[in-house]
């Protein structure tokens, strides 16, 4: 399987201003580091951590929607039909602007503060078309509305006609997702995009974004804390935490055979229905270092039973464990 997304030694560094102070710079603090994925044309990769390890930042700068103070160094380059592959990181705005929203697209955490609250989704979504596309005014609302009937929308061309908050949470996700397929694109990056839905409304999203995985063919990159989610709708998994990358492989390797202790850990704390609900539920000893106390070496290092010295000394490489399965840790054969 050629790879339409290919991240190479991605570094994100924010640059930040001491208090009190003007132009005097405090250490960057980085928020990825040396991250490398690649993800298969037609492939789903989940990419899993808890608040804090990197994730969204890694979707930013996919996007090149980073904040000014953010520098982003690395490759990440996007196939063109296989014929050749363009570096997100080094194209120019505009070439930049022309690839957003038509061959590489983004369904945002929380759709009530991505959607304009004075303008109707109808016509948020048909901007995307009009962005990317010379048709007219008429044209780009019939696909608008065919987007939204695509995401299950019920009553699309009325509910075209509506604001954002006379939309329920799981229909305003829906729109989103309308805006972000409209254009057809390769490439599609989710970030989070059940965070703030219930449970109910959680699983017709899932079974939604399969759906049209199916139907287009979509290419994406799935980003969730929720490892439930994340095992029913990746085909591999990549683990964060602290910024760096900590494991990778399939999805059975990694839910059933894990390598990595941070990703043991995660799998431990989550209840089953084997669970002795008599006993606390397992966690991880300590907490997640603040982005300027990052450890040099390992960023697991200090609340894992099994580090030894070399886990303190430098971020260790990632070592294939088994074909395809990658895990970032000098310590590979652990006990189950």
């Amino acid at each position: 399987m050629s790879a339409l997304l290919d991240v190479r030694q991605l570094t994100v560094e924010f640059s930040t201003t001491s208090v009190g102070t003007r132009d005097s710079l405090v250490p960057k603090l980085t928020a990825v580091r040396d991250l490398s994925f690649a993800i298969g044309s037609g492939e789903v990769l989940g990419l899993v951590g808890e608040s804090g390890s990197g994730k969204s930042v890694t979707s930013l700068a996919l996007m090149r929607l980073l904040p000014p103070q953010a520098r982003a160094t690395g490759e990440i380059l996007l196939s063109n039909n296989g014929n050749s592959e363009h570096d997100l990181l080094r194209l120019a705005d505009e070439e930049m602007r022309t690839l957003r929203g038509s061959r590489i697209a983004m369904i945002f955490q929380e759709p009530m503060t991505a959607l304009n609250p004075v303008m109707k989704v109808g016509d948020q979504v048909a901007e995307a078309v009009l962005a990317h596309g010379k048709v007219s005014p008429q044209e780009a609302w019939s696909r608008a509305v065919a987007a939204m009937n695509d995401v299950a929308i019920p009553d699309a061309e009325r509910r075209a006609r509506d604001y954002p908050y006379q939309l329920s949470g799981g229909m305003r996700q829906r729109v989103m997702i309308a805006m972000a397929i409209v254009n057809r694109p390769q490439l599609l990056i989710a970030d989070e995009p059940t965070t703030a839905l219930d449970v109910t409304i959680q699983a017709q999203i899932l079974d939604l974004l399969a759906e049209l995985r199916s139907k287009f063919g979509l290419t994406m990159l799935f980003i969730s804390h929720d490892l439930a989610a994340i095992s029913q709708v990746a085909d591999r998994v990549a683990v964060m935490y602290a910024g760096s990358l900590v494991e990778l492989g399939s999805k059975q390797e990694i839910f059933h055979a894990p390598a990595h202790p941070y990703t043991r850990g995660l799998l431990n704390a989550v209840p089953t229905l084997t669970t002795d609900r008599t006993r606390p539920l397992e966690t991880i000893e300590g907490t997640v270092p603040p982005l300027h106390a990052v450890p040099t070496g390992c960023p697991f290092e200090p609340r894992c039973s099994f580090r030894i010295p070399e886990c303190a000394q430098a971020l260790p490489p990632l070592v294939e464990v088994t074909p395809g399965h990658w895990a970032r840790c000098p310590v590979v054969n652990l006990p189950a």
